[in-house]
Parts: C-alpha cells; sequence; structure tokens
C-alpha cells in the first residue's frame, strides 16, 4: 500500500506529471505527498540566497501544478547534497515511494557525474519511480511487470494488480525472461501461470510473455513494443547494512538488470526494492 509519496523537483516538470498521473489511481488518492526541492551548497552566502530564492519559486510552482488536494501536500525546501538529503527526506518521512528524475546515464556516466537518481537507487531499500528525462509521461492504463517468480516479483505483480483493480481498460503484461529451454509457450511455464491465475482472480485483463535472450533488453523492447505506461521491476538490495554508507562500486559497475533497465526502458521504470 502506498501511503506516503516522496517526489522530487527540479524545475522540470516531470516528476509533476508523474505525480499527477499516478494519483488518477483510486488506490492512491489519498496518499500524503512530500514535494521535495533540495539547494545545492554555494560559495557565498549571497550565491546562497539567491539559490533558495530560485528554489522557492521552483517549489511553490511544483506545488501549483499538482491535481490534488492542498492538505495532502508537505513542500520542503532543503539545502545540502541532494543525494544525501533525498534519502534523509525519505527515511524522516518513511516514504512508501520516491519520485525521481534521471538524466538515464550509464553505471560509469552516473558515477563520473555524480548522479543523485543512481546514488539514491543504491542506497535506498523504499521503491522508487525513475522519471527519465527523454520520456513522455502517459496516463497509466497499460503496466508491464517482470517476473521470474522470486518473492520481490510476486510483490511487484501484487502492486501491479492494485494500481489496474479499478483502472477502466487497464491491461496488464508479464514477461519471465529465459525460463527453462524445455518451456516454450506461457502456459506451460508455472512462473507466469501462477502470476495470471493471480492476475484472472482480480478481474484484470492480463498477457503472458517469454522473453529469451539478454533479460534486460528483451524486457526494454517489449515494454516498448506494448507501448507500456509503467514498467514494474524487482530490484532487491543485497548489501549488508555495514555498507549502506558507501555507494557499492562493484555494482555500480556491474551487470545489474534493474540498473540496465533503468536506464535503457522507453517508459518510467518503478523498482521495487526488497532486502535479501
Amino acid at each position: 500500500m502506498i501511503e506516503k509519496i516522496l517526489v522530487t523537483v527540479a524545475g522540470r516538470g516531470l516528476c509533476e506529471e508523474m505525480l499527477n498521473m499516478l494519483m488518477e489511481i483510486p488506490s492512491i488518492k489519498k496518499a500524503s505527498v512530500t514535494v521535495l526541492h533540495v539547494v545545492p551548497p554555494q560559495v557565498s552566502a549571497q550565491d546562497m540566497s539567491t539559490k533558495l530564492e530560485e528554489g522557492g519559486k521552483i517549489l511553490a510552482e511544483a506545488v501549483k501544478s499538482l491535481n490534488i488536494d492542498p492538505s495532502q501536500v508537505n513542500p520542503r525546501l532543503k539545502q545540502g547534497d541532494p543525494k544525501d538529503v533525498v534519502l534523509q527526506v525519505a527515511e524522516e518521512e518513511d516514504s512508501d515511494l520516491i519520485i525521481i528524475g534521471s538524466r538515464a546515464l550509464g553505471r560509469l556516466e552516473s558515477i563520473l557525474k555524480n548522479s543523485v537518481s543512481q546514488y539514491v537507487f543504491q542506497l535506498t531499500s523504499r521503491p522508487m519511480l525513475l522519471v527519465k528525462d527523454d520520456i513522455y509521461v502517459k496516463r497509466i492504463n497499460r503496466i508491464m511487470v517482470a517476473t521470474d517468480g522470486s518473492e520481490a516479483a510476486q510483490d511487484c505483480v501484487k502492486l501491479a494488480v492494485s494500481f489496474l483493480r479499478e483502472i477502466p481498460n487497464g491491461q496488464l503484461i508479464l514477461i519471465h525472461a529465459n525460463p527453462e529451454t524445455k518451456i516454450t509457450s506461457p502456459e506451460e511455464d508455472p512462473v507466469l501461470s501462477a502470476a495470471t491465475a493471480e492476475v484472472k482472480r482480480a478481474g484484470i485483463p492480463v498477457t503472458a510473455m517469454i522473453g529469451r535472450g539478454n533479460a534486460g533488453e528483451e524486457i526494454c523492447r517489449v515494454a516498448d513494443e506494448k507501448n507500456v505506461d509503467l514498467l514494474i521491476l524487482g530490484s532487491p538490495d543485497r548489501r549488508p547494512s555495514v555498507a549502506k554508507g558507501l555507494p557499492d562500486i562493484d555494482r555500480l559497475l556491474g551487470n545489474s538488470l534493474s540498473d540496465y533497465v533503468r536506464v535503457k526502458a522507453s517508459c518510467p521504470v518503478l523498482l521495487a526494492r526488497t532486502i535479501d
């Protein structure tokens, strides 16, 4: 259940548009929303004062653009390193979902360019909805879930069902990448069969598909082919708590499926985090 949403705003409007689309979903309509704009440290007090004034205007415009009851909105203007502030506020607010913009940088490029979304994605254990600069935010009707039968994937299916249950003409697309080679159809796949049965019990139209080859490439290809409005992917947090204070360079540079999809997908990507 998503009851507390943290949306970060930077004056581009995409995260605000995404939030407006989400708030049309009946199960989310009553959620409280924290709208956060962070002003980075400046060289001088005068520069800081100017940036805070600009930040206040960005925050006010963002709140004004939201199509929700003002009593549900908590605007916050903060100073500091945006990466750390977003994590801090998410903890303070106990957010169920973080909505954040993404420049869709690759893993190494994200490190070199000090990407806020990559840093937060790496260190938070909370679900994140990434909205890339180069995508068009649409009303949510078609949701795709990449499933492998894991607990994280099952949670993703449940989340998608909760979104689509009351959306007229909503549709869920399930994809299982690289099941056993002897499986040639979705009906033969126990992972897809179980997920499909759960979706059908909720009365939601569902399409199940098997993908072969590179999992990330196949998931992104199908999402594009099916004109998906939102892609949900389980992304376990495998790092021990002792490492939480430091970016995990090995994973940032590794072949993480969630990293590939967040960069390459042509739609917003919701990474549902679980602790291994």
